[in-house]
């Protein structure tokens, strides 16, 4: 292994920072991380909102209701949602998960009811203010939505209090205090999680919300603006770069000290592995890695991980949790990781590139345990010669239930 040293200006920096950080009272880490672009009134949103039904919505064994939202142009809004809770003994509490829906999607009963089915209390939510129906991008919106969503490109010019970004990270931390305050659920076992767009939700919320006990973004991350497609098509290029100024998820994550878990596709469109990469080693709590060979994009995809529901189990209910990485690194031309499971490691990969260019266009091989490249799977250690030519590569441990941990990806400098 080798031991990593700061070079002597990142010393004196740190010793900078460290003496600023203790005359102010404030901690090293605080002193680091940048200060949000935008708040929000935590303590106001931490009270239960109140409730309204919601006729004329039905799905099985869920509940449909609104929610009141924040003000939107001085006028008032409600936030559609779904819930239910699962069978439980009496005076018994359970955990809850807040669903966060993607890009053209809406509050979804089925994801609400495979949640219950693991035993959570659920609540999925419109962040749109919309309702469910319609198609895909096309959902109807009732007369007390807020402000349409999908990032809100062309509502750069409006107060950000009027934004879909503010409404939407808002109606998360709502939808947290709604579930909360139900007496069937625990309010200190709740968490959160959400896909591409409800993603990018999910990592501002982390920061924000410190109520929440576990946060997952599937497909979302912050440091969009590295990726040179962000927000092509949205817009003029100021307000695509006034965007970033206010709601990249790359403000807030550096407060988020509540354990992630970070899952996203290799070749994703939208979510490149070097700004996911970025994202997860500025926030600060526990962290673990699903790194998946050409991962779709898509709603269904992104709710189905059963590693969500793995470490959830491990925070919420005793069970065992996912893979730990301890360490990874280079010893000749072979590349190791160690690890620590409480579950047999049935397989390992090392999965790779030769490409460069687009990230969604490079091709990932896949070397499997016992083929060609890995040398050993035991003693929590595994080791594997990388390929000539390889211009990224990390590997995916898989245990017993098929549940995939992976290290961070790898870039190579030269052959």
């Amino acid at each position: 292994m080798t031991t990593r040293r700061l070079q002597p200006a990142a010393l004196a920096l740190a010793a900078t920072v460290l003496v600023l950080g203790c005359l102010s009272g404030r901690t090293l880490a605080e002193q680091v991380a940048a200060p949000a672009a935008v708040t929000w009134d935590v303590g106001a949103l931490s009270k239960p909102p109140r409730e309204y039904p919601a006729p004329g919505f039905s799905a099985q064994d869920v509940r449909a209701l609104f929610y009141d939202g924040l003000p939107w142009k001085g006028k008032p809004t409600r936030v559609f949602a779904w819930y239910a809770a699962p069978e439980r003994k009496a005076g018994e509490k359970v955990p809850a998960m807040v669903l966060v829906h993607g890009g053209g999607g809406t509050a979804f009963d089925e994801w609400v009811r495979l949640w219950t089915k693991r035993g959570y209390a659920a609540i999925s939510m419109d962040t749109c203010g919309c309702t469910p129906g319609g198609q895909h991008n096309k959902r109807p919106r009732h007369e007390m939505g807020g402000p349409p969503g999908w990032g809100g490109f062309d509502q750069m010019s409006d107060p950000v209090q009027d934004q879909w970004m503010y409404h939407a990270v808002a109606d998360c931390i709502l939808a947290t205090s709604l579930v909360s305050s139900y007496p069937e659920v625990d309010a200190d076992r709740v968490a959160l999680t959400g896909i591409s767009w409800g993603g990018i939700l999910t990592c501002i919320v982390a920061g924000v919300d410190a109520r929440l006990k576990m946060a997952a973004p599937v497909y979302g991350c912050g440091y969009l603006g590295d990726n040179a497609g962000w927000g092509k098509g949205r817009g003029p290029e100021e307000s695509r770069e006034r965007w970033l100024e206010l709601w990249d998820p790359s403000h807030y994550l550096a407060a988020a000290r509540m354990p992630m878990l970070w899952i996203v596709g290799t070749n994703d469109f939208a979510f490149p592995l070097p700004s996911v990469q970025k994202s997860y080693r500025l926030a600060p709590g526990p962290r673990t890695l699903s790194i998946r060979v050409r991962m779709v994009h898509g709603q269904g995809q992104g709710a189905a991980p059963e590693e969500i529901a793995a470490m959830a189990d491990s925070l919420f209910k005793d069970g065992q949790p996912l893979a730990k990485i301890t360490g990874q690194g280079v010893d000749g031309k072979y590349a190791w990781v160690a690890f620590a499971s409480a579950r047999l490691i049935a397989k390992a990969e090392l999965n790779y590139t030769c490409d460069k260019g687009a990230w969604k266009d490079r091709k990932w091989e896949t070397a499997a345990a016992g083929g060609f490249h890995v040398l050993a799977a035991a003693a929590g250690e595994v080791k594997a010669a990388v390929p000539d030519g390889a211009t990224q590569y990390y590997f995916n441990l898989i245990d017993e239930r098929g549940l995939i941990v992976s290290t961070e990806h790898v870039t190579r400098e030269g052959p």
